[in-house]
């Protein structure tokens, strides 16, 4: 009897927890971008093959389409569902506001691209939003600019065209 109750009490969580989960990266127009780590415990049968790495494309290269292939590209540490700072957290909560398609890559997976991301912005630290291409800064910018309305001005046609 213990048991089967037991297995009752846990599908339930299993599955509301799967809800929740499937709700919350069901968010319109987000794409993230992720990498497995190079374990080695892992045989390399399984570990993943980048498409970098094996085309030739340089890191930098790799920023550059991004920035210009999304409307609203940020890197952070984390990704927008599962953030790993209180400053990419804030930076995504404020971005979802506006139910912008939102795109990102997770710094914390591969330090070159941290750095080829620092690079290319000549900015120090992280997140690091781009908007139509452009540099925008970073959590206390994109805040600053929401509370202000320039944020909603230099959205709004980006929510109109998707």
């Amino acid at each position: 009897m213990a048991t089967f109750l037991s297995n009752i009490l846990f599908k339930g969580i299993a599955s509301r927890s799967l809800t929740t989960h499937l709700s919350s990266s069901s968010y319109y127009g987000m794409r993230y971008f992720s990498t497995v780590s190079n374990d080695p415990d892992t045989h390399d049968d399984f570990k993943p093959a980048t498409k970098h790495e094996s085309s030739g494309i340089s890191l930098s290269d790799v920023v550059e389409k991004d920035v210009k292939d999304n409307p609203v590209m940020i890197y952070m540490k984390g990704v927008p569902d599962f953030p790993q700072c209180g400053f990419s957290s804030l930076a995504v909560r404020v971005l979802k506001h506006y139910d912008a398609p939102l795109s990102a890559r997770n710094i914390l997976e591969d330090p070159e691209l941290k750095s080829a991301v620092k690079a290319f912005s000549h900015w120090p630290t992280f997140p690091q939003i781009f908007i139509k291409g452009e540099f925008v800064g970073g959590s206390d910018i994109i805040l600053n600019m929401h509370q202000n309305g320039e944020l909603k001005e230099l959205l709004k046609d980006i929510k109109s065209n998707q």
